[in-house]
């Protein structure tokens, strides 16, 4: 019995450390394969289909809230004033005169339109020319020419406003103690064309007035300023040639005419 024990023990230890052996190739085999496996799937995978985390897309498509505005059209002919309200029925007739712009013996009609709802519309001006049977055709819209009414805190602009025609010239009033000054217009027949035949502007402000004109025949812009805070009221003036040959009733405003680069 004495000799079978060591040999008991001794295949006891070295089944033991065979176990241990396969383990430890079974451990060593398991990790190659895993990295291996890694290095497969790895080098398999097609990156050029794949989004970053996070990505943010700027390349958006900006739409432009323009709510739809219908179109305002004028009737071409008709017998009265009131015939040439545009479609809408958003107009009535302000102000209206008589007379011939033509001179072709007939009494032609111009007609001034203000918004019912809005004070800061612009206010349309017509040239109404009457026909051989007394009706009229509409032949010339300015949307630019007779000034908005009020402004944004709902002043007037000018006090007084009233529009003529005179010996073949239409005549534009317009008087405010403001700072909006005084303007005179007229406008006159010239072929085709209604065109600026004189412009005056008369302002006050702190220590001085100015007086700017415009005259068609010269082609000139003429101002003088006034020094009113001096006793004698010096004045100094300054003339300049127009850079247009015409300025037509359609796209002249006479409010803005000398601020703008006439």
């Amino acid at each position: 019995m004495k000799v079978k024990i060591p040999s008991l023990l001794f295949l006891l230890l070295l089944v033991l450390h065979s176990c241990e052996n396969k383990t430890q190739k079974a451990t060593e085999s398991k990790s190659s394969a895993v990295q291996k496996v890694g290095r497969v799937e790895t080098s398999k995978i097609d990156t050029t289909s794949m989004v970053a985390p996070f990505e943010v897309i700027t390349d958006f498509v900006e739409v432009e809230n323009d709510p739809y505005e219908p179109e305002i059209i004028y009737p071409e002919t008709g017998n009265t004033a009131a015939d040439f309200l545009p479609n809408l029925n958003i107009y009535k007739i302000q102000y209206q005169a008589k007379g011939d712009l033509n001179k072709d013996g007939r009494d032609d009609l111009v007609v001034v339109l203000v918004h019912k709802e809005s004070k800061i519309a612009d206010r349309p001006m017509l040239i109404l020319l009457q026909n051989k049977e007394k009706s009229y055709r509409l032949d010339k819209i300015s949307n630019k020419v007779f000034p908005v009414e009020y402004n944004e805190a709902d002043y007037k602009h000018f006090d007084t406003e009233d529009i003529s025609v005179e010996d073949g010239q239409l005549y534009i009033n317009l008087y405010s103690i403001g700072p909006s000054g005084n303007i005179f217009a007229s406008f006159k027949c010239r072929g085709n064309d209604f065109v600026l035949d004189n412009l005056e502007g008369n302002f006050r402000g702190a220590g001085g007035s100015s007086i700017i004109t415009y005259n068609s025949s010269t082609g000139e812009i003429s101002t003088v300023d006034t020094n009113t805070m001096e006793e004698d009221m010096p004045s100094k003036s300054h003339t300049s040639k127009s850079k247009q040959k015409r300025y037509l009733f359609e796209n002249t405003s006479i409010t803005n005419f000398f601020l703008e680069d006439n």
